[in-house]
């Protein structure tokens, strides 16, 4: 079924769940129509408890049936999780002429038409799959109008059925196979770039916060940065030179979080986001504009827990700071986040005092110290280059004299050319 429109359904227990309701659907709304679905309307419905078959009570549901008929909707999108079973009765009160999926399908889709790489390819498949599982029964209600209930005809189809469940386990189990060697492989390159350690950084926060737009302006790149949720899936990594002669980072641009994101999402894609696990920090964007930033950044900061990454050094970046509505939420912000810096990726505000803070973090566990490098070695110079901040640097007759930060890991190999550990 082609569908093209849709209702949007949100359901509350409680009046505290009421008051995030319309920014949930507003949110939802963004997914669905990143996939090219026209909203029809949006509608609130509020319970005393869940009921099993519905979710809410038949007399509700017949309403909500009902409106979504007078809107012209050939779907029903449920904010709230629905289980399989709730999903098969939906669509058959609604005689099999409407679909009715949840949010975790609507963001299955969107990673099914973002994903570039091979990794996250088959991360989404693997979690498509194992969502599509237990709901194989809803493809095979075509069977259950068309047999009159002789033994064959239903044999028929449970054996059918059973098939497309033996295959997909197969293919579950296969994607598990190739994510392994996928990840190894991975592993094996991180592990090379490790031998030559340059401090690494991963941008992180809720979708469409900025994160792909901080990465483009810091390392005057061209990674997709555009004004939709979930526009980059696949990690991207770029090299910055910090300012004033400072040391060369590497920072990683990682999927956005949102919300509600699917458990299986968030195990699917624990290989992607391992790039905010083994950075030496994190730049955590936040959009300061959004009314819902403060829940953003706890939606974040609670997947960054899952993923045993929130013990990182963390620079929080209150973005999108030249518009008006990030000046009236940012006094509230700055309590929430009081070692905050605000930025305007737009305008270029604070990006200095960013990379300021940066070089603060890596030069921790660094000494200053005044070299004097032998002329026969030079490759050890432009290692330093790669891991060091250098300040001044000058030729000689007695060597190739360099002033700046030099981590410590780096103090063993240099302890024959330091000249001074005082930097003037």
């Amino acid at each position: 079924m082609r569908v093209e429109r849709a209702l949007l359904v949100r359901i509350n227990q409680t009046p505290e769940d009421a008051t995030i309701s319309a920014e949930m659907l507003i949110e939802l709304a963004e997914l669905v129509e990143t996939l090219g679905i026209i909203v029809g309307d949006q509608l609130e419905v509020r319970i005393r408890q869940p009921q099993a078959r519905y979710y809410m009570g038949e007399g509700k549901a017949m309403e909500v049936l009902d409106i979504a008929q007078s809107v012209n909707c050939d779907v029903i999108i449920f904010d709230n999780a629905i289980s399989p079973a709730q999903q098969r009765n939906w669509e058959s009160l609604a005689a099999q002429k409407m679909l009715v999926i949840d949010r975790q399908e609507v963001i299955l889709d969107i990673f099914g038409d973002r994903a570039q790489t091979k990794e996250a390819r088959l991360q989404v498949e693997l979690a498509r799959l194992e969502y599509q599982l237990p709901r194989l029964k809803r493809a095979w209600t075509h069977l259950n109008r068309q047999r009159g209930g002789g033994a064959i005809q239903r044999d028929a189809g449970e054996t059918q059925l059973e098939l497309d469940q033996r295959i997909i386990r197969t293919r579950i189990a296969r994607l598990k196979r190739e994510l392994t060697d996928v990840i190894r492989h991975r592993e094996i390159q991180r592990k090379q770039r490790m031998t030559v350690p340059i401090p690494t950084g991963a941008i992180v926060g809720y979708t469409n916060a900025g994160k792909s737009s901080l990465l483009n302006a810091l390392t005057q790149s061209s990674v997709l940065a555009e004004d939709k949720l979930f526009a980059t899936l696949d990690p991207t990594s770029r090299k910055l030179q910090l300012l004033d002669g400072g040391a060369t980072v590497v920072l990683t641009d990682t999927v956005g979080f949102v919300r509600n994101l699917p458990h299986r999402l968030v195990e699917a894609f624990k290989a992607t986001l391992e790039e905010a696990v083994v950075a030496q920090f994190l730049l955590h964007v936040i959009d300061a504009a959004n009314p819902s930033a403060p829940a953003h950044a706890e939606t974040t900061q609670n997947v960054l827990r899952e993923l045993g990454a929130l013990n990182k050094t963390t620079l929080m970046l209150l973005n999108k700071c030249d518009l008006p509505a990030a000046q009236e939420n940012l006094p509230h912000l700055q309590r929430l986040f009081p070692d905050s810096i605000p930025i305007s990726i737009h305008n270029g505000m604070g990006l200095d005092v960013l990379q300021q803070r940066i070089k603060s973090i890596i030069e921790r566990g660094s000494t200053p110290l005044h070299l004097v490098i032998p002329h026969d070695r030079y490759d050890l110079v432009a290692r330093i280059h790669r891991e060091a901040s250098v300040r001044s640097e000058h030729a000689e007759d007695d060597g190739y004299h360099l002033v700046g930060i030099f981590p410590d890991r780096l103090l063993p190999l240099l302890k024959d050319y330091h000249l001074s550990t005082t930097v003037s």
